[in-house]
């Protein structure tokens, strides 16, 4: 599949848009410098490629009671697409679970959940070990949330 050709316009939309999605249309296309309809209109053509798959509110875990961040390392039991198809239905119906990516390396599967507490993330572990076999499941405990961002490091003055 081709990267999608994106201009220093689409760029600097792009970067605006993932540092503030609530900017009014008039302050964006003043920030990238185009009048508004333009502005428009290529949001829109972002939107339609499937390169702004979303707009959302970012919110702060802790000050909503999720105060514990965990990092679950998990070792398949074996390598066949049924173990994968179970892996991913079961990923995707445990809302803790915020993050997931398949790995290279001695860990296969790394994901991010995050819950209230300690006793909380027990009860995840039995719930994903009684719906999944692995082989190893290793978890390691976030101390201290250092930087969180979901602002792509995009080159606006790429040509």
């Amino acid at each position: 599949m081709s990267e999608p050709i994106l201009d220093r316009i689409d760029r600097k939309i792009l970067d605006q848009l993932m540092r503030d999605t609530t900017l009014p249309v008039a302050q964006l296309a003043d920030r990238v410098g185009l009048s508004q309809t333009p502005c428009w209109k290529r949001v829109q053509k972002l939107e339609a490629a499937g390169i702004i798959t979303g707009r959302v509110a970012l919110v702060d875990p802790k000050k909503i009671g999720l105060g514990l961040i965990v990092f679950v390392e998990i070792e398949a039991t074996e390598h066949t697409p049924a173990w994968r198809n179970t892996f991913q239905k079961v990923v995707k119906g445990m809302d803790a679970i915020t993050e997931a990516y398949r790995m290279t390396g001695t860990v296969d599967y790394l994901l991010k959940v995050i819950v209230p507490d300690t006793a909380a993330f027990d009860d995840f572990y039995l719930q994903l070990t009684e719906a999944l076999p692995c082989r190893n499941v290793t978890s390691k405990f976030a101390m201290e949330t250092i930087r969180r961002s979901t602002v792509l490091p995009i080159d606006v003055n790429k040509i």
